[in-house]
């Protein structure tokens, strides 16, 4: 069940769990786009804070998809959870338009990913 996949020089590999043959060597596709999704939102969000001059000392993305249960199964609810120290005195209107940037214009993950699924999101300051 494992998989190698090469992308642009670096190897990933991708496995199903046991109870499907797999040996759990590595994530599942799925998996992968949401993690996908995470990267691209993410690098889009400190590339504009940075053009903001703002670098917060704490940025985490948490990203949740929900499946459907006919097959095939696929996600048809998404939600990214951008997370930041609130301790860092951030400007959050800056904040908050970094991150409507990259969910409304710049990620064509989430682009994609918006023409199949419910795509949510939402800031939290910890």
């Amino acid at each position: 069940m494992a998989f190698d996949a090469e992308v642009t020089g670096h190897t990933i590999r991708l496995d199903g769990d046991e109870s499907v043959g797999g040996e759990d060597s590595g994530p599942r596709p799925k998996q992968l786009v949401l993690s996908a999704l995470a990267g691209c939102t993410g690098m889009d969000v400190v590339y504009i804070l940075k053009k903001m001059k703002i670098e917060p000392s704490f940025f985490n993305l948490r990203v949740d998809g929900e499946l459907t249960e006919e097959h095939p199964k696929r996600y048809r609810k998404i939600n990214v959870v951008y997370e930041f120290k609130a301790s860092d005195n951030l400007d959050r209107n800056k904040v908050e338009t970094a991150v409507g940037l990259s969910q409304e214009k710049y990620c064509g993950v989430g682009a994609m990913l918006r023409s199949a699924a419910e795509l949510t999101y939402s800031i939290e300051y910890l």
